[in-house]
Order: structure tokens, then C-alpha cells, then sequence
């Protein structure tokens, strides 16, 4: 990511959140809380904002997301 982002860019990710599923379409996941997610991408970077969202999948399922806004410095 510091690679493909100048200084003063934004980056907007979106995760599976701490509750959220296990799998996705069978294959294992990662999950994230914010700051998990942020340690992700270094110090070069700084947590703007974050949400969660409850989003409901094509079979009735409850997924949590994570998006956070983090600008490089």
C-alpha cells in the first residue's frame, strides 16, 4: 500500500468485521477489528474513521463488516 499511495492519499477498506463469518463461499477468512485492520497498514498511515456494517447475503445470512479511512502522511 505505501508503494501504490502518496503522501496525502486516502485509502477505504472494506473487511469482514470481528463477528463476522468464519468462511465466505467456503474458504476461511480473515477478520478485523479497526485497529487490527490499521496496524495492518503501519504508521505511514492514519485512522480517519471507521464503520460497521450488518449486511445481509442473497441466503437470509448476517455478515459484520469493517470500513476504515485511513490518509497516508
Amino acid at each position: 500500500m505505501r508503494r501504490a499511495v502518496r503522501p496525502g492519499g486516502h485509502v477505504i477498506v472494506a473487511v469482514f468485521g470481528p463477528d463476522g463469518p468464519l468462511q465466505c463461499s467456503g474458504l476461511p477468512v480473515m477478520r478485523y477489528a479497526p485497529d487490527a485492520l490499521h496496524a495492518e497498514f503501519g504508521d505511514a498511515f492514519e485512522l480517519v474513521e471507521h464503520t460497521s456494517e450488518a449486511h445481509r447475503t442473497p441466503a437470509g445470512v448476517e455478515q459484520q463488516f469493517v470500513y476504515c479511512h485511513c490518509v497516508m502522511h
